[in-house]
C-alpha cells in the first residue's frame, strides 16, 4: 500500500489561499476575521431572544444592515461597539506589548 502524504493545514492554506503576507491571503483572512464577527454577533443577539429587526431597532439601523453585519459585510468598528453596547455585552480590545483596553 502506497504511504499517503499528511499536510499541514498551513501548507493547505498557503497551497489553495496564497502564502502569508500575498494579497490574496491579506483578503482571505480579513475576510474570515469579518465572518466571525459576524457569527459572534448572530449568536449573542440569538442567545439575548431579539430577531434582527429588534436588534435593528436598538441601534437605529433596519433589519438588511443587521443581516448584513451578520454575514460580515460592511462592518464598521463603531456599528459592532453600538450592538454589543445594546445587548449589554461588555468587550475588551486586546493590544500586544499594550494590554487591555474596555470598549464597552
Amino acid at each position: 500500500m502506497a504511504k499517503m502524504k499528511v499536510y499541514t493545514m498551513e501548507e493547505v492554506e498557503d497551497r489553495f489561499i496564497g502564502k502569508k503576507g500575498t494579497p490574496e491571503r491579506e483578503k482571505f483572512d480579513a475576510e474570515y476575521e469579518e465572518f466571525l464577527i459576524g457569527e459572534t454577533i448572530k449568536q449573542a443577539r440569538k442567545n439575548k431572544q431579539l430577531t434582527q429587526e429588534q436588534l435593528g431597532e436598538l441601534i437605529g439601523v433596519k433589519k438588511s444592515r443587521i443581516s448584513k453585519i451578520e454575514n460580515g459585510e460592511n462592518l464598521s468598528f463603531g456599528a459592532v461597539l453600538r450592538i454589543f453596547r445594546a445587548m449589554g455585552i461588555s468587550a475588551k480590545l486586546q493590544l500586544e506589548n499594550i494590554g487591555e483596553m474596555p470598549l464597552c
